[in-house]
């Protein structure tokens, strides 16, 4: 029996990493080109930022409805809690760990949030307060259900 196995895609995990930094300078320098100060924001968007990362993180690498953004990078079939990165060795793979790991894909979704926040202060304040509420409501309703069933087992 012959075990195949890849090697990890350091070059991708590079340029995946060079690209987040690269895209967090961007965004800094044009937001001191348009005088954006992100001192502005307080601790409660720093919560409020949470929950929408968490929502938003756990929608592109869960959810069916973002089943087609994780497709192109993983095996087994998207969307049926049984997919997992393919071992390509190569960029492929890399994005693939990437759009399956909450927490992986949670500093991208930070970073994106808080740029629109700074760069597109009133879209950014919507999707990222659209967004932490959904994630209250995901807890929410877990809780609910949770209730639910302890109380229906008594």
């Amino acid at each position: 029996m012959t075990v195949v196995t890849h090697r990890r895609p350091y070059g991708a995990y590079a340029g995946i990493t060079g690209t987040f930094v690269g895209g967090l300078a961007i965004a800094g320098a044009l937001a001191h080109l348009l005088d954006r100060d992100p001192r502005e924001h307080d601790a409660l968007d720093l919560i409020v930022l949470g929950a929408a990362t968490f929502k938003a993180a756990r929608t592109i690498t869960r959810d069916d409805v973002t089943s087609f953004i994780r497709e192109p990078f993983v095996e087994g079939e998207a969307g049926h809690g049984d997919e997992h990165a393919v071992e390509t060795g190569d960029l492929r793979q890399a994005l693939g760990e990437l759009v399956t790991c909450s927490r992986c894909i949670g500093t991208w979704v930070a970073g994106a949030l808080a740029t629109t926040q700074i760069l597109a202060p009133r879209f950014g304040r919507v999707l990222t307060w659209t967004l932490a509420a959904a994630g209250l409501n995901d807890w929410l309703q877990a809780g609910f259900a949770a209730l639910n069933k302890n109380a229906n087992a008594r």
